[in-house]
């Protein structure tokens, strides 16, 4: 006989949150499921029993959900019902049901990113029956060891010499960048209209859609180059991250925090604020993305967004600069790094 489940009541709303949180135990064991970063992956559910209509029945209703070991902190993906399907935060637009026959509820995910990795239960609701499978997916590889980024200090561009370029590289978590890194770089598509120091003390910048403020329209795509430079003489930096020793988190406080408050609550949470360096090379190297603005170390305050859409970063994907604002402005969270022990 089919037991049944005591369940909390739940309703599909399409246009605002999606259903209540749900704390029913997997009803079968977890599967863990692996996939390389950028890749497209598929999260096995389909309906178990055999007795019971199929998920495409306006009755059926299946809810996809990232869970966290805080379960306030669970995140909604999808939730579906009949005809009528909504992807929530990150995974909008960019998850989707297989439905390759009329038991699979199957998650598909594009553009994986090793923010996605995690566990991820599907709930599939029939009257009374509850039905929680657990699928573990694990995010693999990426075959970037780095990123550079181009740097101006609170100041303002043009304020650093070679010796203030490199410490700035430093301050950040990285090193000056090499030739051969900038045009990697820009090989990648950095297109950047400010020139910056070089770890050998030449002047360049890369450009890879020429206009009349950059060098000109006459000149194609390329490095632009001033050569070397008087060593005293003011220009912005290009520096090198390399890959994480570590992990970069957005740190969860029921508060927005001045800067000094920022950087105590990731001391007490075992931890730094985190540095410009580390958020470029979690964002570029593994492909860390979240739409909310928060204090780094240098005072200024970023975010990363991987994934363009509205409201984030509609045209590309960036490190966003919101600036460098009144320290004791409680307007923002905070980014932190963790490194390896």
């Amino acid at each position: 006989m089919m037991s049944l489940l005591c369940i909390t009541i739940i309703s599909l709303t399409l246009a605002g949150s999606a259903y209540s949180q749900v704390t029913s135990p997997p009803s079968s064991p977890s599967v863990k499921v692996f996939a390389d970063l950028g890749s497209n992956v598929t999260l096995p559910c389909k309906l178990q029993s055999s007795d019971t209509t199929s998920f495409g029945n306006i009755g059926i209703r299946v809810r996809w959900t990232k869970v966290a070991e805080d379960e306030s902190l669970n995140e909604d993906v999808l939730v579906s019902m009949g005809f009528h399907k909504k992807t929530y935060g990150s995974f909008e637009d960019r998850v989707f049901l297989q439905e390759l026959d009329s038991d699979d509820a199957s998650l598909i995910i594009t553009e994986v990113s090793k923010e996605d990795m995690g566990k991820y239960h599907c709930e599939i609701i029939n009257g009374v029956e509850d039905t929680v499978q657990e699928i573990i997916l694990e995010v693999q590889g990426g075959a970037i060891d780095g990123v550079v980024f181009p740097y101006s200090p609170h100041v303002g561009r043009y304020n650093l010499n070679f010796q203030d370029a490199m410490q700035a590289c430093a301050d950040q978590g990285a090193v000056g960048a090499t030739f051969d890194q900038l045009f990697e770089a820009w090989k990648g598509g950095l297109d950047w209209c400010n020139a910056g120091w070089l770890s050998d003390g030449t002047v360049q910048y890369p450009i890879t859609k020429p206009r009349a403020p950059c060098g000109g329209t006459n000149s194609g795509p390329g490095l632009r180059s001033y050569g070397r430079q008087n060593r005293m003489s003011r220009y912005d930096v290009f520096c090198y991250a390399p890959a994480l020793k570590g992990r970069l988190y957005w740190l969860v406080q029921p508060d927005r925090l001045t800067f000094d408050e920022a950087v105590q609550a990731c001391l007490n949470d075992g931890a730094e604020i985190a540095k410009v360096g580390h958020m470029y090379s979690a964002w570029k190297v593994e492909g860390y993305d979240r739409c909310d603005a928060g204090w780094l170390a240098d005072g200024s305050v970023r975010y990363p967004i991987s994934r363009p859409r509205k409201n984030c970063s509609p045209t590309e994907a960036a490190v966003r600069l919101v600036g460098f604002p009144d320290k004791s402005q409680k307007s923002y969270g905070v980014y932190c790094y963790k490194a390896d022990q």
